[in-house]
């Protein structure tokens, strides 16, 4: 019996072996926070000869997108598979579960034989369960392989050209400042021009890299048993690209080199030296790599495959979001199509630059806020230091720096409605659980996992939250009355869009509204309490102003309330400047760092600690 049983495990690992070898290597060759500003994507202030040479004999991807315009939440959309609004992971660095019988894709690859490396940032927003990689680090590689004849999936990440080195002094110039291309939304001044100098700077660095990584390949002799992927995490590190769901903060460069022995295994529209326009996203990648292993992508998996055995037929739209960026809350979802992008913005009060106390350290964004302040823009570079309209719409190929909107032109209404639709479809689709605050997606989620409740429509009323959304941020003057009586209504969710509806109407909204925001000071949601003084801290009276500051005072400490209503909290006291000056010793006392909350979290807090009080004190 003995014998029997090992004759059977022998045959199991053979077996296993045997297909095992029949898959291709894949190799992902990642970079931080440069957009396609490269010789190959037609820019010829580049320089990128290595990159160059790999799309000469694969593939780019014209339209790919990162889906999150910021590194966390992008990454987090590659490991799942999945939208991070329907897994309540959207925002930065909010950690959350993902139901027990989902994996991450590693695990997936790892069960059809491959071995898993990761050279070495993970940086989810979803807990891991378990080991994903055979091994994650900066030690991680293919060499490391038990068998040289094991397949591999195989990342390296360059950080060469991440947002930090943008502006890392002192640099030696290679770019002349003088030629290159200040998009219409920046300002032209010596210090734009020498930040975006620098940045091509270091995508010649990164290419480098890219080179010494493929020759590497080649030395070892692999380079024709792998399939090459490289791509940028989202758009470059300069403002309004990062952290923005435009196509400039979505749109990323994507290589894929198929050799001849997988050509089977390349997409249907695969040419060599090639462009494709085909709407592709980071949550399609992992059912790509599993239908590239002959793996039917899993049914919870978003995405669709866009090569392999189970090359799914190309999608019309691309979908992009951006939730809360560090410490600042917002809520944008976008939609990608061939020609244009729609953007739906749902918290319209909000600026687009908004303080991101990290973005601020970039010189481009402090010269650009300070020409702003003096009044020496244009339109076009005024735009982003101002409130947001409800919804966008540009023209990709006419406007290519998404400046001129187009959501009111009459001779764009269908192409607005069709791309409206897709928005509303999508997010039916993923259940996206975004529009609850942050603090309620772990609330009613506890004991299960936001995937899981935001199906389960006592705990989440989706199609009525929606609604009251969509009601709140239309923007229309005859909506406010409904907007009010949101307020009135048995979910916290619900009321807590019905107070952002009448702050994004700014003075006449709480002027005429001024009798339900007071009550709304009292709810029982922390939430709604915090938006509502917001409301009356910006446009009530005296007295009202009075007991709206006191009641962000009393919700900021994140010790008594949590770090979710402290953060919402600290951003309506910011937004009142100096009106909110009773609270400076208060906030001083504040703890920058509060426990219970994931480690690369708990400095948010602080931020906003440390910028209001430089605020309030004129600094």
């Amino acid at each position: 019996m003995k014998s029997i049983s090992k004759i059977l495990i022998i045959y199991l690992l053979h077996s296993f072996f045997t297909q095992a070898s029949d898959l291709p290597n894949i190799l992902w060759i990642t970079s931080e926070d440069n957009g396609p500003h490269l010789g190959c994507y037609g820019d010829k202030y580049a320089d990128t000869p290595n990159l160059d040479a790999l799309a000469a004999k694969g593939v780019i991807y014209s339209r790919a997108i990162s889906n999150a315009p910021v590194c966390a939440p992008a990454r987090t959309t590659i490991i799942a598979g999945m939208y991070p609004p329907s897994t309540g992971s959207e925002h930065m660095r909010s950690m959350v579960k993902l139901p027990s019988e989902f994996k991450m894709y590693p695990s997936y690859l790892q069960d059809l034989g491959y071995y898993c490396t990761n050279n070495s940032k993970e940086d989810y927003n979803l807990l891991k369960e378990g080991e994903v990689w055979n091994e994650s680090g900066r030690k991680g590689d293919w060499k490391n392989r038990p068998k040289k004849d094991q397949p591999f999936f195989s990342i390296f990440n360059f950080t060469i050209s991440h947002e930090s080195k943008i502006r890392s002094r002192p640099h030696t110039q290679i770019h002349d400042p003088a030629k290159v291309r200040i998009p219409a939304y920046h300002p032209d001044h010596p210090e734009v021009r020498k930040d975006w100098a620098q940045y091509y700077d270091k995508i010649t660095e990164m290419d480098k890299m890219v080179g010494a990584k493929l020759k590497q390949l080649k030395d070892d002799d692999l380079d024709k048993e792998t399939i090459v992927f490289y791509y940028g995490d989202h758009g470059s590190g300069m403002p309004r690209s990062k952290r923005w769901p435009f196509f400039s903060g979505l749109n990323v460069p994507l290589i894929v080199h198929v050799p001849e022995k997988w050509k089977h295994l390349a997409s249907s529209d695969y040419k060599v030296g090639g462009s494709i326009n085909r709407r592709v996203g980071f949550v399609d990648l992992a059912p790509t790599l599993l239908s590239i292993a002959g793996k039917k992508p899993p049914a919870h998996m978003q995405g669709h495959a866009f090569m392999g055995k189970h090359e799914a037929a190309v999608q019309e739209y691309a979908y992009g979001f951006r939730g809360r960026m560090d410490e600042r809350y917002d809520m944008v979802r976008s939609v990608v199509g061939e020609r244009y992008i729609y953007i739906r913005n749902y918290m319209p009060h909000k600026p687009y630059g908004q303080h991101v106390s990290y973005m601020f350290q970039t010189t481009t964004t402090q010269v650009w806020k300070k020409l702003f302040d003096e009044g020496k823009l244009n339109q076009a570079q005024s735009q982003f230091w101002k409130t947001k309209p409800a919804e966008e719409l540009y023209d990709l190929q006419n406007d290519p720096d998404e400046v001129i909107n187009l959501a009111k032109s009459k001779k764009h209404t269908n192409i607005l409605k069709k791309m409206r639709s897709a928005h509303l479809s999508h997010i039916r689709k993923i259940r996206d659980i975004g529009f609850l605050p942050e603090g309620e997606i772990h609330a009613r989620a506890k004991g299960s996992t936001p995937y899981e409740i935001a199906r389960n429509s006592k705990k989440y009323p989706f199609e009525k939250i929606l609604a009251a959304a969509e009601l709140a941020t239309s923007l229309k003057k005859n909506d406010l009355p409904k907007i009010a009586h949101l307020l009135k209504d048995n979910d916290s969710a619900v009321r807590y869009w019905g107070a952002i509806g009448i702050l994004s109407h700014k003075k006449a909204g709480t002027r005429a509204y001024t009798k339900e925001l007071m009550n709304a000071l009292n709810d029982k949601s922390p939430y709604v309490q915090a938006t509502a003084a917001e409301a009356l801290g910006q446009f009530g009276s005296k007295n009202e102003q009075i007991l709206a500051v006191k009641t962000l005072g009393k919700l900021a400490d994140p010790i008594k309330n949590g770090c979710f209503p402290s953060m919402l909290a600290m951003n309506a006291i910011d937004h009142l400047d100096n009106k909110a000056k009773s609270l400076l010793s208060l906030i001083k006392s504040m703890p920058r760092t509060p426990e219970g909350v994931d480690k690369r979290f708990q400095g948010y807090v602080g931020r906003l600690v440390d910028t209001t009080v430089m605020q309030l004190e004129g600094k």
